[in-house]
Protein backbone atom coordinates (compact mmCIF):
# COMPACT_ATOMS: atom_id res chain seq x y z
CA UNK A 1 0.00 0.00 0.00
CA UNK A 2 1.38 3.35 -0.87
CA UNK A 3 2.00 5.51 2.31
CA UNK A 4 -0.17 7.79 3.54
CA UNK A 5 -3.46 6.08 1.35
CA UNK A 6 -5.71 4.27 2.78
CA UNK A 7 -8.71 2.59 1.15
CA UNK A 8 -11.73 2.57 3.63
CA UNK A 9 -13.91 0.24 1.41
CA UNK A 10 -13.91 -3.32 0.09
CA UNK A 11 -16.42 -2.74 -2.69
CA UNK A 12 -15.36 -3.89 -6.00
CA UNK A 13 -12.62 -6.11 -5.24
CA UNK A 14 -11.67 -6.52 -9.07
CA UNK A 15 -11.62 -2.90 -9.99
CA UNK A 16 -10.04 -1.62 -7.47
CA UNK A 17 -7.19 -4.13 -7.62
CA UNK A 18 -6.77 -3.49 -11.71
CA UNK A 19 -7.13 0.64 -11.31
CA UNK A 20 -6.21 1.54 -8.20
CA UNK A 21 -2.41 0.12 -8.56
CA UNK A 22 0.49 1.22 -6.14
CA UNK A 23 1.49 3.52 -8.83
CA UNK A 24 -1.63 5.22 -10.20
CA UNK A 25 -2.17 5.80 -6.04
CA UNK A 26 0.49 6.99 -5.70
CA UNK A 27 0.17 9.75 -8.36
CA UNK A 28 -3.00 10.23 -6.84
CA UNK A 29 -1.53 11.03 -3.54
CA UNK A 30 0.94 13.47 -5.38
CA UNK A 31 -1.71 15.89 -6.78
CA UNK A 32 -3.91 15.49 -3.47
CA UNK A 33 -0.96 16.76 -1.79
CA UNK A 34 0.38 19.24 -3.63
CA UNK A 35 -3.20 20.90 -4.51
CA UNK A 36 -5.58 20.74 -2.01
CA UNK A 37 -4.45 23.95 0.19
CA UNK A 38 -5.28 25.48 -3.09
CA UNK A 39 -8.79 23.97 -3.46
CA UNK A 40 -9.70 24.30 -0.13
CA UNK A 41 -8.80 28.05 -0.26
CA UNK A 42 -10.92 28.23 -3.51
CA UNK A 43 -13.93 26.78 -1.47
CA UNK A 44 -13.88 29.25 1.02
CA UNK A 45 -13.77 32.09 -1.28
CA UNK A 46 -17.03 30.68 -2.75
CA UNK A 47 -18.24 30.78 0.87
CA UNK A 48 -17.23 34.43 1.38
CA UNK A 49 -19.00 35.39 -2.08
CA UNK A 50 -22.15 33.78 -1.24
CA UNK A 51 -22.16 35.80 2.14
CA UNK A 52 -21.45 39.44 0.20
CA UNK A 53 -24.48 37.92 -2.20
CA UNK A 54 -26.92 37.31 0.72
CA UNK A 55 -25.55 41.08 2.01
CA UNK A 56 -26.75 42.74 -1.05
CA UNK A 57 -23.53 42.71 -3.49
CA UNK A 58 -24.37 42.76 -7.06
CA UNK A 59 -23.18 40.20 -9.57
CA UNK A 60 -20.62 42.17 -12.21
CA UNK A 61 -18.28 41.36 -14.67
CA UNK A 62 -14.68 41.65 -12.36
CA UNK A 63 -13.06 44.95 -12.76
CA UNK A 64 -9.54 43.31 -12.08
CA UNK A 65 -9.34 41.82 -15.09
CA UNK A 66 -10.77 43.98 -18.02
CA UNK A 67 -7.84 43.95 -19.75
CA UNK A 68 -8.25 40.15 -20.14
CA UNK A 69 -11.87 41.02 -21.94
CA UNK A 70 -10.04 44.07 -23.98
CA UNK A 71 -7.40 42.56 -25.41
CA UNK A 72 -8.64 40.76 -28.47
CA UNK A 73 -5.26 39.54 -29.62
CA UNK A 74 -5.53 36.15 -27.45
CA UNK A 75 -7.11 32.68 -28.90
CA UNK A 76 -7.22 29.44 -27.10
CA UNK A 77 -5.49 26.60 -28.38
CA UNK A 78 -6.56 24.69 -31.76
CA UNK A 79 -9.21 22.06 -31.29
CA UNK A 80 -7.77 18.55 -29.86
CA UNK A 81 -7.69 15.80 -32.36
CA UNK A 82 -11.18 14.61 -32.76
CA UNK A 83 -12.57 17.73 -31.22
CA UNK A 84 -13.08 19.67 -34.55
CA UNK A 85 -16.32 18.77 -35.40
CA UNK A 86 -18.81 18.42 -32.29
CA UNK A 87 -22.17 19.31 -33.90
CA UNK A 88 -23.77 16.63 -32.00
CA UNK A 89 -22.46 15.06 -28.33
CA UNK A 90 -24.29 12.75 -26.56
CA UNK A 91 -23.94 12.55 -22.55
CA UNK A 92 -24.58 9.07 -20.58
CA UNK A 93 -23.41 7.14 -17.62
CA UNK A 94 -20.19 5.41 -17.19
CA UNK A 95 -21.95 1.87 -16.76
CA UNK A 96 -20.49 -0.81 -19.49
CA UNK A 97 -23.81 -1.08 -21.56
CA UNK A 98 -24.26 2.65 -21.71
CA UNK A 99 -20.01 3.45 -22.89
CA UNK A 100 -20.88 1.20 -25.92
CA UNK A 101 -24.27 2.35 -26.64
CA UNK A 102 -23.03 5.99 -26.69
CA UNK A 103 -20.10 5.29 -28.19
CA UNK A 104 -21.69 3.27 -31.18
CA UNK A 105 -24.57 6.02 -31.47
CA UNK A 106 -23.33 7.86 -34.54
CA UNK A 107 -22.26 10.79 -32.22
CA UNK A 108 -19.50 13.03 -32.89
CA UNK A 109 -18.64 13.03 -29.12
CA UNK A 110 -19.52 11.09 -26.20
CA UNK A 111 -19.16 12.87 -22.57
CA UNK A 112 -18.81 9.99 -19.97
CA UNK A 113 -20.25 11.55 -16.86
CA UNK A 114 -18.99 10.97 -13.46
CA UNK A 115 -20.75 13.92 -12.11
CA UNK A 116 -24.82 14.80 -12.65
CA UNK A 117 -25.73 11.62 -14.14
CA UNK A 118 -24.03 9.39 -11.66
CA UNK A 119 -24.90 8.44 -8.24
CA UNK A 120 -21.43 8.43 -6.84
CA UNK A 121 -21.11 4.73 -4.91
CA UNK A 122 -17.72 3.60 -4.77
CA UNK A 123 -18.81 0.43 -7.40
CA UNK A 124 -20.08 2.97 -9.88
CA UNK A 125 -17.03 5.30 -9.76
CA UNK A 126 -14.44 2.76 -9.67
CA UNK A 127 -16.57 0.41 -12.09
CA UNK A 128 -16.75 3.07 -14.32
CA UNK A 129 -12.95 3.65 -14.93
CA UNK A 130 -12.74 0.08 -15.97
CA UNK A 131 -15.28 0.31 -18.86
CA UNK A 132 -13.30 3.51 -20.11
CA UNK A 133 -10.42 2.21 -19.63
CA UNK A 134 -11.58 -1.06 -21.60
CA UNK A 135 -13.38 1.00 -24.19
CA UNK A 136 -10.11 2.87 -24.78
CA UNK A 137 -8.60 -0.22 -25.73
CA UNK A 138 -11.35 -1.90 -27.31
CA UNK A 139 -11.78 -4.56 -25.08
CA UNK A 140 -15.29 -4.11 -23.65
CA UNK A 141 -17.54 -6.27 -25.77
CA UNK A 142 -19.61 -8.68 -23.12
CA UNK A 143 -23.25 -10.05 -23.36
CA UNK A 144 -26.29 -9.89 -21.49
CA UNK A 145 -29.46 -11.73 -21.34
CA UNK A 146 -28.12 -13.13 -24.61
CA UNK A 147 -27.62 -9.80 -26.34
CA UNK A 148 -23.90 -9.10 -27.43
CA UNK A 149 -22.61 -5.24 -26.98
CA UNK A 150 -19.61 -4.87 -29.00
CA UNK A 151 -17.96 -1.40 -30.08
CA UNK A 152 -18.42 -0.83 -33.94
CA UNK A 153 -15.21 0.78 -36.03
CA UNK A 154 -16.29 4.46 -36.06
CA UNK A 155 -16.93 5.77 -32.27
CA UNK A 156 -17.31 8.90 -30.70
CA UNK A 157 -14.70 10.54 -29.27
CA UNK A 158 -14.34 10.67 -25.49
CA UNK A 159 -14.76 13.33 -23.20
CA UNK A 160 -14.72 12.88 -19.25
CA UNK A 161 -16.95 14.86 -16.88
CA UNK A 162 -15.39 15.30 -13.84
CA UNK A 163 -16.89 15.06 -10.19
CA UNK A 164 -14.81 14.13 -7.49
CA UNK A 165 -12.54 16.16 -9.38
CA UNK A 166 -9.32 15.27 -8.54
CA UNK A 167 -9.72 11.55 -7.75
CA UNK A 168 -11.88 10.69 -10.91
CA UNK A 169 -9.31 12.79 -12.89
CA UNK A 170 -6.25 10.87 -11.75
CA UNK A 171 -6.66 7.71 -12.03
CA UNK A 172 -8.56 8.01 -15.38
CA UNK A 173 -5.50 10.23 -16.43
CA UNK A 174 -2.63 7.97 -15.30
CA UNK A 175 -3.96 5.18 -16.76
CA UNK A 176 -5.61 6.35 -20.10
CA UNK A 177 -3.46 9.12 -21.06
CA UNK A 178 -0.29 7.56 -23.40
CA UNK A 179 -3.09 5.51 -24.90
CA UNK A 180 -5.46 7.82 -25.85
CA UNK A 181 -2.27 9.82 -27.34
CA UNK A 182 -1.33 6.36 -29.11
CA UNK A 183 -4.98 5.97 -30.73
CA UNK A 184 -5.02 10.02 -31.87
CA UNK A 185 -7.14 11.30 -29.72
CA UNK A 186 -5.77 13.32 -26.39
CA UNK A 187 -7.30 12.95 -22.78
CA UNK A 188 -10.43 15.44 -23.09
CA UNK A 189 -12.15 16.39 -20.12
CA UNK A 190 -15.11 18.31 -18.79
CA UNK A 191 -14.64 20.41 -15.56
CA UNK A 192 -18.36 21.06 -13.87
CA UNK A 193 -19.54 23.77 -11.44
CA UNK A 194 -16.87 26.05 -11.57
CA UNK A 195 -17.43 29.72 -10.14
CA UNK A 196 -14.57 31.87 -10.26
CA UNK A 197 -11.53 32.21 -12.83
CA UNK A 198 -9.18 31.28 -10.14
CA UNK A 199 -10.71 27.54 -9.90
CA UNK A 200 -9.76 27.22 -13.84
CA UNK A 201 -6.45 28.43 -13.41
CA UNK A 202 -6.29 25.92 -10.46
CA UNK A 203 -7.20 22.96 -13.29
CA UNK A 204 -5.07 24.67 -15.53
CA UNK A 205 -1.92 23.84 -12.91
CA UNK A 206 -3.21 20.32 -12.54
CA UNK A 207 -2.85 19.73 -16.08
CA UNK A 208 0.64 21.31 -16.49
CA UNK A 209 1.75 18.72 -13.63
CA UNK A 210 -0.31 15.81 -14.26
CA UNK A 211 1.62 15.48 -18.20
CA UNK A 212 5.08 16.81 -16.53
CA UNK A 213 4.49 13.87 -14.47
CA UNK A 214 3.57 10.73 -17.00
CA UNK A 215 5.77 12.53 -19.31
CA UNK A 216 3.27 13.69 -22.20
CA UNK A 217 3.91 15.56 -25.18
CA UNK A 218 3.05 19.31 -24.94
CA UNK A 219 -1.02 20.88 -26.15
CA UNK A 220 -2.44 17.35 -25.92
CA UNK A 221 -4.74 17.91 -22.44
CA UNK A 222 -8.11 19.24 -23.66
CA UNK A 223 -11.37 20.51 -20.97
CA UNK A 224 -14.45 22.08 -21.96
CA UNK A 225 -15.44 24.26 -18.39
CA UNK A 226 -19.55 23.96 -17.80
CA UNK A 227 -20.39 27.11 -17.64
CA UNK A 228 -23.60 25.79 -14.99
CA UNK A 229 -23.19 28.44 -12.38
CA UNK A 230 -23.98 32.30 -11.72
CA UNK A 231 -20.74 33.87 -10.87
CA UNK A 232 -18.77 31.39 -13.85
CA UNK A 233 -21.46 33.48 -16.92
CA UNK A 234 -19.45 36.86 -15.62
CA UNK A 235 -16.09 35.32 -16.08
CA UNK A 236 -16.38 33.43 -19.28
CA UNK A 237 -13.61 35.24 -20.92
CA UNK A 238 -11.56 34.88 -17.60
CA UNK A 239 -11.55 31.37 -17.43
CA UNK A 240 -11.10 30.55 -21.18
CA UNK A 241 -7.93 32.56 -20.47
CA UNK A 242 -6.79 30.60 -17.58
CA UNK A 243 -7.14 27.20 -19.93
CA UNK A 244 -6.40 28.77 -23.26
CA UNK A 245 -3.23 26.38 -23.82
CA UNK A 246 -5.86 23.68 -22.48
CA UNK A 247 -9.19 24.90 -23.61
CA UNK A 248 -11.46 23.19 -26.06
CA UNK A 249 -14.85 25.54 -24.93
CA UNK A 250 -17.28 26.36 -22.99
CA UNK A 251 -20.83 24.57 -22.62
CA UNK A 252 -24.25 26.16 -21.49
CA UNK A 253 -25.18 23.67 -18.24
CA UNK A 254 -28.36 25.39 -18.43
CA UNK A 255 -30.12 23.19 -15.69
CA UNK A 256 -27.62 23.67 -13.53
CA UNK A 257 -27.10 27.35 -14.15
CA UNK A 258 -30.94 27.90 -13.41
CA UNK A 259 -30.19 26.22 -10.54
CA UNK A 260 -27.17 28.26 -9.28
CA UNK A 261 -29.31 31.43 -10.29
CA UNK A 262 -31.70 30.35 -7.73
CA UNK A 263 -29.29 29.53 -5.29
CA UNK A 264 -26.85 32.44 -5.57
CA UNK A 265 -29.85 35.28 -5.74
CA UNK A 266 -32.16 33.83 -2.89
CA UNK A 267 -31.91 36.52 -0.99
CA UNK A 268 -33.09 38.49 -3.16
CA UNK A 269 -37.23 38.60 -3.70
CA UNK A 270 -37.31 39.70 -6.69
CA UNK A 271 -35.50 37.15 -8.16
CA UNK A 272 -38.46 34.35 -7.18
CA UNK A 273 -39.20 32.25 -10.54
CA UNK A 274 -42.55 31.26 -11.41
CA UNK A 275 -42.98 27.45 -12.48
CA UNK A 276 -39.80 25.45 -13.75
CA UNK A 277 -41.28 25.02 -16.90
CA UNK A 278 -41.67 28.26 -17.61
CA UNK A 279 -37.49 28.79 -17.16
CA UNK A 280 -36.74 28.17 -20.76
CA UNK A 281 -33.55 29.26 -23.01
CA UNK A 282 -36.17 32.45 -24.22
CA UNK A 283 -36.18 33.93 -20.96
CA UNK A 284 -34.32 36.89 -21.05
CA UNK A 285 -31.30 35.67 -18.86
CA UNK A 286 -31.01 32.63 -20.00
CA UNK A 287 -31.05 33.99 -23.52
CA UNK A 288 -28.49 36.62 -22.54
CA UNK A 289 -26.14 33.89 -20.68
CA UNK A 290 -26.38 31.55 -24.15
CA UNK A 291 -25.78 34.80 -26.49
CA UNK A 292 -23.09 36.11 -24.42
CA UNK A 293 -21.14 32.23 -24.49
CA UNK A 294 -21.22 32.13 -28.18
CA UNK A 295 -19.77 35.01 -28.72
CA UNK A 296 -16.92 34.76 -25.77
CA UNK A 297 -16.26 31.49 -27.04
CA UNK A 298 -16.03 32.30 -31.10
CA UNK A 299 -13.58 35.53 -30.35
CA UNK A 300 -11.30 33.12 -28.80
CA UNK A 301 -11.92 30.50 -31.74
CA UNK A 302 -12.98 27.42 -29.10
CA UNK A 303 -16.37 25.78 -29.42
CA UNK A 304 -19.77 26.97 -27.79
CA UNK A 305 -21.86 24.01 -26.59
CA UNK A 306 -25.29 24.16 -26.62
CA UNK A 307 -27.05 22.58 -23.18
CA UNK A 308 -28.46 19.14 -23.65
CA UNK A 309 -31.77 17.81 -24.77
CA UNK A 310 -33.03 15.87 -22.93
CA UNK A 311 -36.00 14.10 -24.15
CA UNK A 312 -35.69 10.28 -24.86
CA UNK A 313 -37.76 8.04 -27.25
CA UNK A 314 -41.41 7.00 -26.23
CA UNK A 315 -41.71 3.97 -28.14
CA UNK A 316 -45.50 3.34 -27.47
CA UNK A 317 -46.99 6.68 -28.72
CA UNK A 318 -46.00 7.68 -32.22
CA UNK A 319 -47.54 10.86 -31.79
CA UNK A 320 -46.04 11.82 -28.95
CA UNK A 321 -42.66 10.54 -29.89
CA UNK A 322 -42.74 12.79 -32.79
CA UNK A 323 -43.54 15.87 -30.42
CA UNK A 324 -40.83 14.90 -28.51
CA UNK A 325 -38.12 14.67 -31.39
CA UNK A 326 -39.65 17.77 -32.31
CA UNK A 327 -38.98 19.70 -29.39
CA UNK A 328 -35.72 18.25 -30.22
CA UNK A 329 -34.97 20.09 -33.85
CA UNK A 330 -36.60 22.92 -32.28
CA UNK A 331 -33.85 23.19 -29.39
CA UNK A 332 -31.45 23.01 -32.18
CA UNK A 333 -29.12 22.18 -29.47
CA UNK A 334 -25.66 19.90 -29.38
CA UNK A 335 -26.19 17.49 -26.59
CA UNK A 336 -28.37 14.76 -26.38
CA UNK A 337 -29.41 12.71 -23.38
CA UNK A 338 -29.98 9.45 -25.55
CA UNK A 339 -28.59 7.42 -28.38
CA UNK A 340 -31.35 7.13 -30.57
CA UNK A 341 -31.89 10.99 -30.69
CA UNK A 342 -28.94 11.57 -32.34
CA UNK A 343 -29.66 11.65 -36.14
CA UNK A 344 -32.51 14.10 -35.20
CA UNK A 345 -29.91 16.41 -33.60
CA UNK A 346 -27.71 16.02 -36.50
CA UNK A 347 -30.12 16.87 -38.99
CA UNK A 348 -30.95 19.93 -37.67
CA UNK A 349 -27.22 20.72 -37.49
CA UNK A 350 -26.62 19.34 -41.26
CA UNK A 351 -29.25 22.03 -42.71
CA UNK A 352 -28.29 25.06 -40.43
CA UNK A 353 -24.48 24.91 -40.04
CA UNK A 354 -22.22 24.04 -43.25
CA UNK A 355 -18.93 23.03 -41.87
CA UNK A 356 -17.88 21.13 -38.99
CA UNK A 357 -17.83 24.51 -36.76
CA UNK A 358 -18.71 28.38 -36.35
CA UNK A 359 -15.70 29.82 -34.99
CA UNK A 360 -15.65 32.64 -37.65
CA UNK A 361 -19.13 33.63 -36.57
CA UNK A 362 -18.05 36.52 -34.29
CA UNK A 363 -21.22 37.82 -33.21
CA UNK A 364 -20.14 41.04 -32.73
CA UNK A 365 -23.62 42.42 -32.47
CA UNK A 366 -24.22 40.97 -29.12
CA UNK A 367 -24.09 43.64 -26.23
CA UNK A 368 -24.55 41.70 -22.69
CA UNK A 369 -24.70 44.11 -19.77
CA UNK A 370 -24.50 42.23 -15.84
CA UNK A 371 -28.40 43.57 -15.82
CA UNK A 372 -29.10 40.79 -18.82
CA UNK A 373 -27.60 38.37 -16.75
CA UNK A 374 -29.69 39.05 -13.83
CA UNK A 375 -32.93 39.66 -15.22
CA UNK A 376 -35.69 37.81 -13.51
CA UNK A 377 -38.49 38.26 -15.57
CA UNK A 378 -39.65 35.39 -16.30
CA UNK A 379 -43.19 35.53 -17.83
CA UNK A 380 -45.59 32.29 -16.18
CA UNK A 381 -47.27 31.52 -12.76
CA UNK A 382 -46.92 29.39 -9.71
CA UNK A 383 -49.22 26.77 -9.94
CA UNK A 384 -50.30 24.06 -7.50
CA UNK A 385 -49.47 21.43 -10.30
CA UNK A 386 -45.91 23.27 -10.44
CA UNK A 387 -45.58 22.79 -6.28
CA UNK A 388 -46.49 18.76 -7.00
CA UNK A 389 -44.08 18.51 -10.06
CA UNK A 390 -41.00 20.22 -8.14
CA UNK A 391 -41.96 17.57 -5.01
CA UNK A 392 -42.37 14.72 -7.05
CA UNK A 393 -38.76 14.80 -9.14
CA UNK A 394 -36.91 15.76 -5.97
CA UNK A 395 -38.22 12.70 -4.45
CA UNK A 396 -37.68 10.27 -7.15
CA UNK A 397 -34.62 11.80 -8.02
CA UNK A 398 -32.77 11.75 -4.87
CA UNK A 399 -34.23 8.26 -3.74
CA UNK A 400 -33.64 6.81 -7.18
CA UNK A 401 -29.81 8.34 -6.44
CA UNK A 402 -29.61 6.66 -2.92
CA UNK A 403 -30.17 3.32 -4.64
CA UNK A 404 -27.39 4.19 -6.83
CA UNK A 405 -28.81 5.76 -10.09
CA UNK A 406 -27.58 8.89 -10.92
CA UNK A 407 -30.15 9.78 -13.98
CA UNK A 408 -33.69 8.45 -14.18
CA UNK A 409 -36.34 9.22 -16.95
CA UNK A 410 -39.57 10.57 -15.73
CA UNK A 411 -42.44 11.83 -18.25
CA UNK A 412 -40.28 10.88 -20.84
CA UNK A 413 -37.25 13.35 -20.11
CA UNK A 414 -34.27 11.92 -18.68
CA UNK A 415 -33.38 13.85 -15.65
CA UNK A 416 -30.19 14.31 -13.88
CA UNK A 417 -29.40 15.73 -10.07
CA UNK A 418 -29.73 19.20 -11.84
CA UNK A 419 -33.49 19.18 -12.42
CA UNK A 420 -33.96 17.99 -8.51
CA UNK A 421 -31.41 20.54 -7.38
CA UNK A 422 -33.97 23.07 -9.30
CA UNK A 423 -37.11 22.27 -7.43
CA UNK A 424 -35.42 21.80 -4.10
CA UNK A 425 -34.40 25.50 -4.19
CA UNK A 426 -37.89 26.60 -5.88
CA UNK A 427 -39.77 24.84 -3.47
CA UNK A 428 -37.68 26.64 -0.70
CA UNK A 429 -37.63 30.04 -2.61
CA UNK A 430 -41.79 29.58 -2.63
CA UNK A 431 -41.86 29.02 0.93
CA UNK A 432 -39.32 31.58 2.19
CA UNK A 433 -41.50 34.16 0.53
CA UNK A 434 -44.84 32.92 1.28
CA UNK A 435 -45.35 33.37 -2.60
CA UNK A 436 -48.98 33.22 -3.66
CA UNK A 437 -50.34 30.35 -6.57
CA UNK A 438 -52.31 31.18 -9.30
CA UNK A 439 -55.17 30.25 -7.00
CA UNK A 440 -54.40 33.16 -4.59
CA UNK A 441 -53.21 30.51 -1.67
CA UNK A 442 -49.99 30.84 0.03
CA UNK A 443 -46.89 28.80 -0.07
CA UNK A 444 -46.23 27.50 3.36
CA UNK A 445 -44.17 24.94 5.20
CA UNK A 446 -47.54 23.16 6.15
CA UNK A 447 -48.66 23.28 2.26
CA UNK A 448 -45.78 21.72 1.44
CA UNK A 449 -45.37 19.24 3.84
CA UNK A 450 -48.91 18.19 2.75
CA UNK A 451 -47.93 17.64 -1.12
CA UNK A 452 -44.95 15.54 0.25
CA UNK A 453 -46.77 13.15 2.53
CA UNK A 454 -49.36 13.09 -0.41
CA UNK A 455 -46.60 12.26 -3.14
CA UNK A 456 -44.45 10.39 -1.42
CA UNK A 457 -46.10 6.56 -1.80
CA UNK A 458 -46.79 7.51 -5.23
CA UNK A 459 -42.84 7.58 -6.45
CA UNK A 460 -42.84 3.46 -6.75
CA UNK A 461 -44.43 4.67 -9.89
CA UNK A 462 -41.46 6.66 -11.16
CA UNK A 463 -39.00 4.32 -9.48
CA UNK A 464 -39.92 0.98 -9.36
CA UNK A 465 -37.30 -0.67 -7.78
CA UNK A 466 -37.67 2.14 -4.81
CA UNK A 467 -36.31 1.52 -1.44
CA UNK A 468 -38.70 2.49 1.11
CA UNK A 469 -35.88 2.99 3.89
CA UNK A 470 -34.24 5.36 1.25
CA UNK A 471 -38.15 7.21 0.61
CA UNK A 472 -37.94 7.89 4.34
CA UNK A 473 -34.68 9.47 4.01
CA UNK A 474 -35.59 12.02 1.20
CA UNK A 475 -38.58 12.75 2.58
CA UNK A 476 -37.10 14.10 5.69
CA UNK A 477 -34.49 15.84 4.04
CA UNK A 478 -37.01 17.50 1.66
CA UNK A 479 -38.86 18.58 4.62
CA UNK A 480 -35.80 19.79 6.25
CA UNK A 481 -34.49 21.34 3.56
CA UNK A 482 -38.17 23.99 3.29
CA UNK A 483 -37.20 24.95 6.53
CA UNK A 484 -34.12 26.12 6.57
CA UNK A 485 -33.12 29.31 6.33
CA UNK A 486 -31.06 29.21 3.62
CA UNK A 487 -30.66 26.05 1.15
CA UNK A 488 -28.09 23.63 0.96
CA UNK A 489 -25.31 23.89 -1.36
CA UNK A 490 -26.47 20.31 -3.35
CA UNK A 491 -28.49 18.08 -2.23
CA UNK A 492 -25.80 15.46 -3.24
CA UNK A 493 -23.46 16.76 -0.29
CA UNK A 494 -26.48 16.23 2.19
CA UNK A 495 -27.10 12.61 0.86
CA UNK A 496 -23.40 11.38 0.50
CA UNK A 497 -23.05 9.99 3.73
CA UNK A 498 -25.86 7.61 3.13
CA UNK A 499 -23.51 6.06 0.59
CA UNK A 500 -20.51 6.28 1.96
CA UNK A 501 -22.11 4.28 4.98
CA UNK A 502 -23.16 1.96 2.36
CA UNK A 503 -20.04 2.01 1.29
CA UNK A 504 -18.65 0.72 4.62
CA UNK A 505 -16.85 3.83 5.08
CA UNK A 506 -16.85 5.63 8.87
CA UNK A 507 -18.63 8.00 9.50
CA UNK A 508 -15.64 10.42 10.56
CA UNK A 509 -13.46 9.42 7.28
CA UNK A 510 -16.78 10.70 5.63
CA UNK A 511 -15.83 14.16 3.18
CA UNK A 512 -18.54 15.67 0.34
CA UNK A 513 -15.91 17.60 -2.21
CA UNK A 514 -16.53 19.43 -5.57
Amino acid sequence: MVQGVKILTSVAPEAQAEVLTPDALTFLAVLHRTFEPTRQNLLVARDVAQRRYVSGASFDFPAETSHIRADLTWHCAAPGPGLEDRRVEIIGLTDRKMVINALNSGAKTFMADFEDSSSPTFANMINGQVNLRDAIRRQIDFEIGGKPYKLIQKLAVLLVRLSASIFDFAIYFFHNAHELIKRGHGPHFYLPKMEHYLEARLWNDIFLFSRSYIGLPHNTVRATVLIETLPAAFQMEEILFELRNHSSGLNCGRWDYIFSAIKKRRADRASVFSDRKDVTMTVPFMDAYVRLLIQTCHRRKVAAMGGMSAQIPIKDDPKANEAALGKVRADKLREIAHPLIHAIARQVFDENMLGPNQYHVRREDVRVAAADLTNADVPGKIIEQGVRSNVSVALAYSTAWLGGSGCIPVNHLMEDAATAEIARVQLWQWVKYAVRMDNGASITVAFVDHIIDELSPTIKSIVPEINEKHLKITTDHLKGQIRQQGPSDFLTSDLMPFLTMADGVELRWQHSSW
